[in-house]
């Protein structure tokens, strides 16, 4: 199985049921995978450190699941893999904030949703890299070489992005939910559970991609101000002021490198 895939995999398990994932069968059976799919060269897995299809396998009340069914709810598991990149990553800040700049530059589709959502998780690439270093380093890769169990390794992984989303969150946030949830305040960052981190995480993204959108709007709302009352001092009422003043704001975001700084503000917003 690919590098890539086997960390898609351990993210997404973050939010499954500790309970799901078993010890494997006895040590007289192997398990379920590599009975089906295992060629016969292959190397089984020790009998301490299930596979992901054998610990999906013991998810129904510790019957064994057909491969078709292992699959299906392996399928099922990876639908909720766009969810969490938008939510648990800085995708989610990084989008808002250039969809607000096409927004103010008065430009509809240009540049298209398909360019935004590159630059996006481009972006995210960069920015998260610490973050999937350590995941790498500390679970995948021992996850590889059969050093961990699934369970250590997906623990290891949600403490790294738990340490990520926890420096970005505000704590007025992590009050609110925590209040909503009707739960005892915690002491420290490391303890605040991920039912009650996702969430906060998310709505202070919105609210600090709000806030630095608000700043970019600023000049191209006076220069928007100056053509309509340039305009209408001339008379020229009928002449929409947005086909004068978008060559004046393109003219401005070029001569500023505006898209320099726009990508080095966003990536240095995040708290490492």
């Amino acid at each position: 199985m690919p590098s890539f895939v086997r960390l898609a995999l351990l993210i997404l398990l973050l939010f499954v049921p500790a309970s799901a994932f078993a010890q494997a069968a006895p040590t007289t059976q192997l398990p379920v995978v590599a009975q089906v799919t295992a060629p016969a060269t292959a190397t089984p897995a020790p009998i301490g450190t299930p596979g992901p299809a054998a610990a999906l396998s013991k998810i129904a009340g510790g019957q064994q699941l057909s491969l078709s069914l292992q699959i299906l709810i392996l399928m099922s598991l990876l639908t909720v893999l766009p969810s969490l990149i938008l939510m648990m990553t800085s995708f989610t800040r990084i989008i808002i904030v250039l969809s607000i700049l096409r927004q103010a530059l008065g430009l509809q589709q240009t540049p298209p949703n398909q360019v935004l959502v590159g630059l996006s998780l481009f972006l995210s690439l960069f920015v998260m890299q610490p973050v999937l270093t350590q995941v790498n380093e500390t679970a995948l890769k021992p996850y590889n070489a059969n050093q961990i169990t699934l369970d250590e390794g997906i623990a290891r992984a949600g403490v790294q992005f738990h340490h990520f989303m926890a420096a970005q969150t505000r704590k007025a946030d992590v009050r609110m939910f925590t209040k909503l949830a009707k739960v005892q305040p915690v002491a420290k960052a490391e303890d605040i559970p991920f039912s009650i981190l996702l969430p906060a995480f998310v709505t202070s993204e919105l609210k600090t991609s709000f806030q630095i959108g608000f700043l970019i709007f600023l000049p191209f709302l006076i220069i928007d101000l100056i053509v309509a009352s340039s305009l209408m001092s001339l008379g020229m009422m009928m002449l929409s002021p947005t086909i004068i003043s978008m060559p004046f704001k393109l003219l401005l975001f070029v001569l500023v490198d505006g898209w320099a700084l726009t990508m080095g503000s966003l990536a240095s917003s995040f708290v490492r």
